[in-house]
């Protein structure tokens, strides 16, 4: 006879990244993250700032919280209330169900009370305007006023799969208008060097074009070289 399964099981092992670590992704855009990732590390384009981040100031950055909800239940979600930390983000695994909210404004209330930042779920969320009077930013896939149920089970500070990527609690969660970047735990430090040299490109490229460049350097170093081959087509 199988076991019934807990309805709600707690990693015990949750990691965190240091002060400093969290304050060098600061104000980073969400495209710096990108390029000092070589490419990775977005969450999939349907997880978006609620209302485009026209009523709240959609722009988050901190350590990953995880509550892995499955489709349609947010107990894990309400769990995880009680491990957050001040200045976390908490990521919502709703298994990408679309058929009810992953969370409203009171959770979202409850997570601010709590010290959480921002709330990345794979699901819609309801009460838009409740949300907005919160203050909390909320990157979701849409709006939907159907209630979920919350009765597990569920686990919370374990690894998730949510918008295309794993996301593990400690990793660091980068978010703006432009959508969701995760930064493994343990490649933290090197992303951070990484940005330094990804800040320091776009600020040189921010002053070429604001002095009239036309075209990128190494295009017109491309065209110049053997690398090219002209053709004439026959008419």
């Amino acid at each position: 006879m199988i076991e019934e399964p807990p309805i709600i099981s707690i990693n015990e092992e949750m990691r965190r990244p240091s002060i400093r670590q969290v304050l060098a992704f600061q104000g980073v855009p969400t495209g710096f993250v990108v390029d000092a990732l070589f490419g990775g590390g977005a969450l999939n384009r349907a997880i978006q700032p609620i209302g485009s981040g026209r009523d709240i100031n959609c722009l988050a950055a901190g350590p990953a919280l995880t509550a892995n909800c499955g489709p349609a239940d947010i107990l894990a979600t309400l769990t995880a209330l009680h491990f957050l930390h001040e200045g976390d983000i908490l990521i919502s695994a709703f298994g990408g169900h679309q058929g009810c909210a992953a969370a409203g404004d009171r959770v979202t209330g409850m997570m601010k009370n709590n010290g959480a930042v921002g709330l990345v779920t794979d699901g819609p969320v309801r009460d838009y305007n409740g949300i907005v009077e919160v203050g909390l930013p909320v990157w979701c896939t849409g709006l939907t006023p159907a209630s979920p149920y919350s009765s597990g089970p569920g686990s919370v500070g374990f690894a998730v799969q949510l918008g295309d990527q794993e996301i593990e609690t400690g990793d660091m969660i980068i978010a703006d208008r432009d959508g969701v970047v995760v930064v493994p735990f343990e490649r933290i430090d090197e992303t951070i060097v990484n940005l330094e040299r990804v800040k320091e490109a776009e600020q040189k490229l921010d002053e070429d074009v604001a002095n009239g460049l036309k075209i990128p350097h190494y295009v017109t170093e491309l065209l110049a070289s053997d690398k090219v081959r002209h053709c004439k087509v026959a008419k």
